[in-house]
């Protein structure tokens, strides 16, 4: 009974957390209109307010959990840099170069590839409901994403860095599944967070980030903007997902996160008035009905 109560309380942290990446559009697109960032600006702007928020929150609640061992630091350099910075990195690199839906399809590439690792490193059991929630999940990204309505061509590079996209996004779930057993959520995301934002600032063109937060005529606005979009859309839900992987499995989390694009299309449609399609409305009902079937708990069984 203990083990379905971590559960249900792990599957709510994670669905919130898809809630409140499924809000970044809004975020994206006011700061892209307030001050023209570019696209990895935005990113370091979100993991620098997420890195510092993390360190006062870290502070006043455990000083002593700053302290890690050495032989730790590749895994929360594998965190920073090989999951955070670099599937953000790819994500957004792939969103220039295809179509926002493909990018967002290879993005959700991520339950498989945490599937098979957390077969790899963590023997975990590739059940048949979690194999139909996968399909589920995934069909219901591609639906919601509209793939299909676009016939130009893909380059290769395109496809590969899409992909790494997915790589790097389903390693936060396995890299922070081992790092969960030895530190604290507060922790983890602290030195996750630093070690991403400080080598975004290496990306970012800093002078030129600089630059146009200064000449913006409304930077009071701006900076209260970029404040909400680092905790919104990175302290918040990256909180909640790693609070949420505690208690539950690695590949489990992953597919519940997919409901991350059902809500940035619910929202594109309730605050941008986008059209949704009858594909896009199919497509929410597979992720809900993905979430609902990881969610049934036979009576029999003992968990």
């Amino acid at each position: 009974m203990t083990n379905i109560t971590r559960r249900q309380n792990g599957t709510l942290l994670i669905i919130l957390a898809g809630i409140f990446w499924g809000s970044m559009g809004i975020f994206v697109r006011g700061l892209t209109d307030l001050a023209k960032f570019t696209s990895i600006q935005i990113v370091s702007l979100r993991l620098t307010i997420a890195a510092v928020t993390y360190t006062l929150i870290l502070s006043f609640k455990n000083p002593k959990g700053f302290h890690i061992k050495g032989e730790d630091i590749p895994l929360f350099l594998g965190l920073g840099l090989g999951s955070v910075l670099f599937f953000t990195t790819c994500y957004f690199t792939a969103i220039r170069i295809m179509t926002l839906s493909m990018a967002a399809i290879l993005l959700y590439t991520s339950p498989i590839w945490v599937m098979l690792m957390s077969l790899l490193f963590f023997h975990e059991k590739i059940t048949g409901k979690k194999l139909m929630a996968l399909g589920f999940s995934f069909l219901g990204c591609v639906l919601v994403s509209g793939i299909g309505s676009s016939q130009s061509s893909i380059p290769l590079i395109g496809i590969l860095i899409g992909l790494g996209a997915g790589l790097g996004y389903g390693l936060y779930s396995i890299l922070g599944t081992i790092a969960l057993r030895h530190y604290s959520t507060y922790t983890v995301t602290t030195y996750t967070f630093t070690i991403a934002s400080v080598g975004s600032l290496f990306l970012c063109s800093l002078p030129d980030l600089w630059h146009k937060i200064t000449v913006c005529p409304r930077k009071p606005y701006l900076c209260i903007f970029i404040i909400l979009t680092g905790l919104v859309t990175a302290v918040i839900p990256f909180l909640l997902y790693t609070l949420g992987l505690s208690q539950t499995e690695a590949s489990r989390a992953a597919i519940l996160a997919t409901i991350e694009p059902m809500v940035a299309t619910l929202i594109g449609v309730i605050v941008f008035h986008e059209y949704l399609s009858f594909t896009s409305f199919m497509g929410i009902l597979c992720i809900v009905g993905a979430i609902i079937l990881l969610n049934l708990h036979p009576s029999h069984r003992k968990d």
